[in-house]
């Protein structure tokens, strides 16, 4: 399917909320720039709410108003210090995590610092919170290198993991570093999610390659709006 062929709803891509030094893959936002964001959206009569929610008030027309919050890797961060802001404003978000590093660190970004990840037990509390815990794969892979084996192992053991940890369906996923072809999407139908996020820009459209526009520290009130603007003209939404 064409990127350009379906109307997508707007959700946004974080991954770290925390106070920083380094920086150099540009994934982290600072806690007071985060609520910031927040603001902004509640003072642009937007509501912040998880990817579950959100397609369920699409398949209902009940959507108006909302905007999806997305959190990669499952950093422990999103635990101590988003989801006391998300709170604070009644909204809600999804968190994709590694499921086969829990309690570990973020090992596939060399280049970048150490980041602790959550723990089985701060994924309970999220999701007591409200939020919604998705998968990532196993190891954050980049799947189009991977053969069909590694690929379905990806796809299928993170998911037992994480409904092991929650007791509860995971029914939702995001590709590794964001990208994802037909085979790849094919393969998260085929394994049972009900949605997948990718990017921006993605090379395919649809519930299982759902495009988000990344958010970083540099964003502020004008930047927001323009990304909103930004993903209305390419996309059509109009709300």
């Amino acid at each position: 399917m064409s990127r350009h062929a379906a109307v997508m709803p707007y959700v946004l891509m974080y991954h770290s909320v925390e106070e920083y030094e380094s920086d150099p893959l540009l994934i982290t936002v600072s806690p007071r720039r985060f609520a910031a964001q927040m603001s902004w959206l509640r003072r642009s009569g937007l509501r912040g709410v998880s990817m579950r929610d959100l397609l369920a008030a699409e398949a209902s027309g009940r959507a108006r108003g909302m905007v999806g919050l997305t959190f990669d890797d499952g950093y422990a961060d999103f635990a101590t210090e988003a989801v006391p802001i998300l709170v604070r404003y009644g909204f809600t978000a999804t968190v994709f995590a590694v499921a086969g590093h829990l309690g570990g660190h973020n090992v596939w970004d060399p280049d970048g610092p150490r980041k602790p990840l959550m723990t089985a037990q701060q994924l309970r509390e999220v999701d007591a919170a409200g939020m919604e815990v998705a998968s990532h794969t196993v190891n954050h892979t980049f799947l189009e290198m991977a053969d069909d084996a590694g690929l379905e192992l990806e796809l299928k053991e993170s998911r037992m993991v994480l409904e092991d940890v929650l007791d509860r369906d995971v029914t939702g996923f995001a590709y590794p570093y964001g990208l994802a072809g037909a085979r790849e999407v094919d393969a998260v139908r085929a394994a049972g999610y009900s949605y997948a996020c990718a990017i921006w820009k993605s090379e395919h459209s649809g519930r299982h390659a759902l495009a988000r526009t990344y958010v970083g520290d540099r964003d502020g009130a004008l930047r927001m709006r323009a990304k909103r603007i930004r993903h209305r003209l390419r996309w059509g939404r109009s709300r």
